[in-house]
């Protein structure tokens, strides 16, 4: 038997390691902000009703603000200024911060991380969902014959600045290994491993990398991560967790990811394919994404209760698939961490709260939509009996035949 204590172990001690490089820039986003949120943004946070001093910590502004005592909590490339410093790092209890004891303490890693972004120049970043995503420059390297592509480039630059090496060329049959599972996630039949390696043209890679792309396969494998984040399911939970029929929204995904359908398309289509100018069926199916939450038929519930579960569900759901925050906590308090205000949660909530739905077997409103596999899946039978019927209408030459059967007859 493995102990669960070892794995635990291994991954702190990476986990220290890695956040103790020497030399490495403190990132707010990666680095900081995780330590100020679960130790510091309770009293000093985005929440106006438990701030205390007058401090936010979250904004560059009033961190590095002078206080009434004119001090400040951040000092920019001074760590003996810097209150926040000073503070948790007091051995008095009625100065230590965050307050509570030693068992509140930061750790040790904690505060170095603080010292040294504090040392860095305390550079503040945006939430990483509000950062625009940036073309970057082709980096400068000294190896110019190994990369083959954009993303070399940056691969090279990295291990260059490291002072390490890049590993050796996978062989053919790693090549294709690795590919079949991250398309697929299936490995290669014998036979495509075959075909690979007896492929010698310049075009082989790309040539296996198309056929993996062009699989129902490959739907199917990468339509699983989205299913995923849109809580799919095929029962409704709760107590009695019946069958339902939203495998056909399932369907749709699977489609979409085979037809590379554009995100923006993936997008409006699930959020509001229904609302679309002469919609079809299948941008009405799409909005199925909406559907995947837990649905009750047990008695005795209170109705007006899951209707409203429904709702913040999808809600919340929105939001982290789509906005890349997690903006559930504003439910019930301003967001201690994403930039969400409780008022602005239920500006959203307000969107959703207009479907039409019960409760208590809240399955309306239904529509008969085809699966668009077993639709297209159709059309090939279709195909097939079509050349079969055309077939037996062909008139057939007997002549030949007839003259062959007189002459047994005489």
């Amino acid at each position: 038997m493995i102990s669960p204590t070892l794995p635990r172990l291994t991954i702190t001690l990476l986990l220290a390691l890695s956040s103790q490089v020497p030399g490495e820039e403190i990132q707010f986003n990666r680095d900081v902000r995780p330590i100020l949120s679960n130790r510091c943004f309770t009293c000093h946070g985005p929440d106006s009703a438990t701030r205390e001093a007058d401090l936010r910590l979250d904004q560059r502004e009033s961190a590095t603000g002078s206080a009434s005592s004119g001090k400040r909590a951040v000092v920019a490339g001074d760590i003996q200024a810097s209150e926040l410093v000073r503070r948790i790092t007091s051995q008095d209890d009625d100065e230590r911060m965050p307050p509570g004891g030693a068992s509140k303490a930061l750790t040790a890693a904690e505060i170095q991380t603080l010292k040294t972004w504090i040392s860095q120049g305390a550079k503040y970043e945006a939430h990483w969902a509000f950062i625009p995503p940036q073309m970057p420059t082709r980096p400068t390297i000294q190896n110019k014959r190994w990369p083959r592509n954009e993303i070399d480039f940056f691969v090279l630059a990295r291990l260059e600045e490291k002072h390490l090496k890049p590993a050796k060329e996978a062989s053919r049959e790693t090549l294709i290994r690795r590919v079949a599972f991250d398309l697929t996630g299936l490995p290669p039949s014998l036979k495509e491993m075959d075909d690979f390696l007896a492929d010698s043209s310049p075009q082989a890679y790309e040539r296996m990398v198309d056929s993996y792309l062009n699989r129902p396969a490959y739907g199917e494998h990468m339509a699983r991560h989205w299913l995923d984040l849109a809580r799919y399911a095929d029962s409704n939970g709760y107590q009695y967790d019946t069958e339902r029929e939203q495998w056909v929204w399932r369907d749709w995904v699977i489609d979409a990811y085979n037809k590379n359908k554009p995100f923006d398309q993936f997008t409006i289509e699930q959020l509001a394919g229904d609302l679309l100018p002469n919609s079809t069926p299948e941008q009405r199916l799409a909005t199925g994404f909406n559907r995947n939450h837990g649905i009750t038929i047990e008695g005795g519930i209170i109705d007006e209760e899951y209707r409203t579960e429904y709702v913040m569900d999808r809600l919340v759901t929105t939001g982290q698939v789509w906005l890349g925050l997690t903006i559930g906590c504003a439910r019930c308090h301003e967001h201690k961490f994403d930039p969400i205000s409780q008022k602005e949660f239920y500006q959203l909530y307000a969107f959703f709260n207009q479907v039409p739905e019960r409760g208590m077997r809240g399955f309306e409103p239904r529509e008969r939509i085809p699966s668009p596999l077993a639709s297209l899946q159709q059309r090939e039978w279709d195909d097939e009996l079509n050349k079969l019927k055309a077939e037996l209408n062909t008139p057939l030459d007997l002549a030949p035949h007839l003259e062959e059967w007189t002459k047994t007859l005489a």
